[in-house]
């Protein structure tokens, strides 16, 4: 499927009529300077416009300019979400897909391009009510402690071991610590984090997160500074989020995890273990930059079952 969406890009990229291609360079410069979204995201929302018009172009029989995307009626919009379900495309992905054409198809008007209101008639998918699969205190740990196994380079074991150190420490979002420049990482006991939005959110930062950053950068190669990446690649480019998730891919091997163990469980883990602390749910939402409380109280669900299962396991009376 991935290599799907990457064919259609490549192949869309280089077939588009010019308005397409202005529409999108533009759309990508405003979704980076005015919208401040992330690298990652920006990636995300391209290959799912790309992947669009090439279904559009399979579908229509022509390769679509600006009137013929504006032309788009609900029937095309469904015979694409009909599409994506036929090829084995999971709800959230579709869901964020559509997320993304909508985006576009509001930046086509606000640039004064044409409207298109049938993309705003398609319902979402229904997604089931996903909870958070953090890991153990136990096996957190055990990635950190275990983070550098992989690695021949000492900088690239204690880049991984900063990294994920972070996001368990801090409860960073992937791209959030990604995004991060060496003028930003930090040096006292907090730290501001730009998160999705473009919204700011002041973050704890305990001592041994600081140490494992400094100890990287003190030995990276490349000595990030300034505005450089603080998170680099072995070449020396900033690193990339499937990077780090092979990373963990290695670490869960070697530990035997879950796949559920990812460079994401980090940061569902660090508001799991805050909450079976004591950490009360407003206090864990700010931390992590969520913008409704509702998305919060998924880790309740995580407690609980933590909690049962303890009692379960523990309780005399539970035992009979």
């Amino acid at each position: 499927m991935a290599d799907s969406a990457a064919m259609n890009k490549g192949l869309a990229a280089l077939t588009l009529p010019d308005d397409v291609r202005d529409a999108i360079a533009d759309w990508r410069q405003w979704l980076s300077a005015e919208r401040r979204a992330s690298n990652h995201t920006t990636e995300n929302y391209l290959a799912d416009l790309y992947a669009f018009l090439g279904f559009v172009r399979e579908h229509r029989g022509n390769t679509p300019d600006i009137a013929d995307i504006l032309a788009l009626n609900p029937r095309d919009f469904r015979s694409w979400l009909a599409r994506r379900s036929m090829d084995g495309m999971a709800k959230s992905s579709t869901a964020r897909a559509l997320s993304s054409l909508r985006n576009f198809y509001r930046f086509l008007d606000r640039t004064g391009r044409g409207q298109n209101a049938a993309v705003n008639s398609i319902r979402n998918p229904k997604l089931p009510q996903s909870v958070p699969k953090p890991l153990s205190p136990q096996d957190a740990i055990a990635v950190l402690d275990n983070a550098g196994a992989w690695q021949d380079e000492p900088w690239l074991a204690k880049r991984n071991l900063a990294l994920f150190t972070l996001l368990y420490g801090c409860g960073l979002r992937i791209s959030e610590a990604l995004d991060l420049n060496a003028n930003q990482r930090p040096t006292g006991d907090s730290m501001v984090i730009t998160g999705k939005g473009n919204k700011q959110r002041l973050v704890p930062v305990l001592p041994i997160v600081r140490d494992a950053i400094e100890d990287y950068v003190r030995t990276c190669p490349y000595a990030p500074n300034g505005n450089e990446s603080l998170f680099v690649g072995a070449r020396g480019g900033r690193l990339v989020a499937q990077v780090a998730q092979r990373e963990m891919r290695k670490i869960r091997g070697l530990l035997n995890l879950p796949d559920t163990a990812t460079p994401h469980a980090m940061r569902h883990s660090f508001a799991t273990h805050l909450l079976a602390g004591g950490g009360d749910l407003r206090t864990i939402q700010d931390l992590l930059g969520h913008a409704s409380l509702s998305t919060t109280q998924r880790y309740t669900s995580v407690d609980t079952e933590r909690l049962m299962a303890v009692y379960q396991g523990t309780h005399p009376r539970a035992r009979r």
